[in-house]
């Protein structure tokens, strides 16, 4: 048994319920996982000295709008720093409730990540502390990267006003540290 497999085989014995799928896409490990209980499965793989994912890269979605079911899939990419191996984990979400739990508890990294795939297709981020658009301004209307957005339509228009908050923005700091004193012990 390689040391790949033998990797994903300690991911898929842990995870197991949780694991829709496990795959190698182009050298990369890919884990598609169920969105239930994500914030835990995801600390796993990031504190499990075994794995050690450390560094949350990127998160995404994509829309498979009329191709296949669920809708959706927002996708993770984490690296483990110390062990020089990244993974992917691809999470389904049902068009009817576009919502998966935020990891901005876990990495602060999430907050802007998350906050571009909000504005972008429209999918929640539960428990995010200053979920509200981050390219975009707040009078648009749509998510202009589903598939489904119409081209031609036309946004309101509205008066340049003074941007709030700062590159690194206070107010998601300031909420994020009086969601962590909320949650206590649940997270």
């Amino acid at each position: 048994m390689s040391e790949l497999s033998a990797h994903i085989s300690y991911i898929q014995q842990h995870l197991a319920g949780r694991l829709i799928e496990v795959a190698e896409t182009h050298g990369d490990d890919v884990l598609i996982l169920d969105r239930a209980g994500l914030r835990e499965n995801f600390r796993w793989l990031k504190e499990d000295p075994l794995l050690d994912y450390d560094f949350l890269s990127d998160i995404t979605a994509v829309d498979y709008w009329e191709k296949k079911q669920p809708r959706f899939e927002v996708v993770y990419q984490i690296v483990s720093r110390g062990q020089r191996r990244r993974l992917r984990v691809r999470v389904p979400v049902p068009e009817n409730d576009p919502a998966v739990e935020s990891l901005t508890l876990l990495w602060r990294g999430a907050n802007f990540l998350e906050r571009e795939v909000w504005d972008l297709f429209g999918i929640r981020f539960i428990d995010h502390p200053d979920l509200r658009r981050i390219l975009l301004y707040e009078e648009f209307e749509g998510y202009p990267l589903r598939k489904d957005y119409p081209v031609n339509l036309c946004q309101p228009r509205v008066p340049e006003r003074q941007v709030e908050g700062t590159f690194v923005d206070e107010r998601s700091h300031n909420k994020l540290l009086r969601l962590k004193k909320s949650l206590g012990s649940k997270i």
